[in-house]
């Protein structure tokens, strides 16, 4: 599966890094999804876009923008998710919204 313009990423973990292990238990830091802070910003690419060449792989782990995997509230006061969301665990990101990269020998900045 590929699309045209846009990275095709999944989240390395859940959509949020809201708990914190202490001990044998597991604490909630926050119970919100209004806040920033705690979406997870971590992904790994599923597949690159088809329409121009980049140096990202299948495989690379990225840091990606927060709203790519937040969640909302809609002016109905309904949950939505971004308009990233493609699936349950698969969203498109457009490489504007890539910022680093991790080829294995640490964090990179991507140009621009």
């Amino acid at each position: 599966m590929n699309s045209i313009y846009q990275f095709i990423i999944k989240p390395i973990g859940e959509r949020y890094n809201n708990e914190l292990k202490v001990g044998n238990k597991t604490l909630t830091i926050n119970s919100s999804i209004s806040s920033h802070k705690f979406v997870n910003r971590q992904a790994e690419i599923v597949s690159v876009p088809l329409a121009f060449k980049t140096n990202l792989k299948k495989g690379d782990k990225v840091i990606v923008h927060h709203n790519i995997f937040r969640r909302f509230r809609d002016v109905r006061g309904e949950e939505k998710n971004s308009r990233a969301y493609f699936n349950e665990n698969t969203y498109l990101a457009p490489e504007d919204q890539i910022y680093m990269v991790d080829k294995g020998n640490g964090w990179e900045s991507l140009p621009g």
